[in-house]
């Protein structure tokens, strides 16, 4: 027997991904990144008597989508024509055609051929600041592994020359390595520099520190730090090694102190592991989709900037009301 509704239809219920949706779009400052990209768009399709070109909003907006849920060109075109979300957040709703795949790829390498990544990173940096929420009295370094598939073939019939590998622990990892710069207070990122997996850590720290910082903070991979002339400048609290930690007796007061210090300092640099966590987990950029540190890397620095706005959203929109 059919269960009679009389003639009332359910509540609808937004899933997680619309309201994921909502928030960032409130968040993002589309009409600042706008602003950003467009005087290195030009309407050369239209000039030579083609279709149109479609809104660097609908282009951005697309390209975050694909960052947000780690899609390749043919499956964003696709997604486009298959769920009325997405079209409904590009601003595609009833339009009579969808960007394909080479309208998306092209857009993503005018992002990554103009260097914009560092700069829509700034943009949103500049905003979060205006809010409160970037001091940038002190900064945590650290990076992390971003896995390549070995098994990827180079045109050459080779893996991506770029990537290597690199032990750590007793595993061997091959990829390239995010280095981030975090402000301390906040755990916002300032600042990404990508390198190959075998890149040691203390050979970009200088380059992950924005110059007005008062303390910087690192973990053992940074040991001395303090005496390259790039990292000049803050007071390093770099942690000590596990092995000398381990050897620590709580009943000496000396050793003791130096323990609770540790501590300190591990609650701190703890902040550094959100982003990663956001861009992993949330994101799912668990291994690198392109060939090459630099289209990978200006990939990972837009992941960073969207991340920010991620984790302070709730922050933002409280602050606007």
């Amino acid at each position: 027997m059919k269960q009679m509704t009389f003639g009332l239809d359910p509540l609808p219920k937004k899933t997680r991904k619309e309201v994921f949706l909502e928030e960032m779009n409130q968040v993002v400052p589309w009409a600042a990144l706008v602003a950003l990209i467009q005087p290195h768009a030009r309407g050369a399709h239209q000039a030579l008597g083609g279709r149109p070109p479609f809104p660097i909003e609908t282009m951005l907006r697309i390209h975050c989508l694909q960052l947000w849920w780690n899609l390749s060109d043919p499956a964003m075109e696709e997604e486009l024509h298959e769920r009325p979300l997405y079209r409904r957040f590009v601003g595609l709703e009833g339009a009579a055609r969808m960007p394909d795949e080479t309208t998306i790829l092209r857009f993503r390498h005018l992002l990554e051929k103009h260097e914009l990544a560092p700069q829509v990173l700034g943009t949103i940096n500049a905003g979060l600041a205006r809010h409160g929420l970037m001091l940038k009295t002190g900064t945590v370094v650290d990076a992390t592994i971003i896995a390549a598939p070995s098994s990827t073939k180079h045109k050459d019939g080779e893996r991506d020359p770029e990537m290597h590998q690199t032990r750590k622990g007793k595993q061997w990892h091959f990829g390239m390595k995010a280095h981030i710069g975090v402000d301390a207070t906040s755990g916002l990122v300032h600042t990404v520099v990508g390198t190959a997996a075998n890149v040691n850590d203390v050979t970009q720290a200088g380059a992950l520190l924005h110059g007005q910082e008062e303390v910087a903070f690192g973990d053992a991979g940074y040991q001395g730090v303090h005496k390259r002339a790039e990292a000049a400048g803050p007071a390093w609290h770099v942690a000590m090694r596990p092995g000398l930690r381990r050897k620590l007796n709580p009943f000496i007061e000396p050793e003791f102190i130096a323990e609770r210090l540790e501590k300190a300092k591990a609650s701190v640099r703890a902040k550094v592991e959100h982003p990663f966590r956001v861009i992993k987990q949330q994101f799912g950029y668990a291994k690198v989709r392109y060939c090459g540190l630099a289209k990978n890397t200006a990939r990972l620095t837009m992941l960073f900037a969207l991340s920010n706005l991620w984790m302070v959203r709730r922050q933002v929109l409280a602050a606007r009301g």
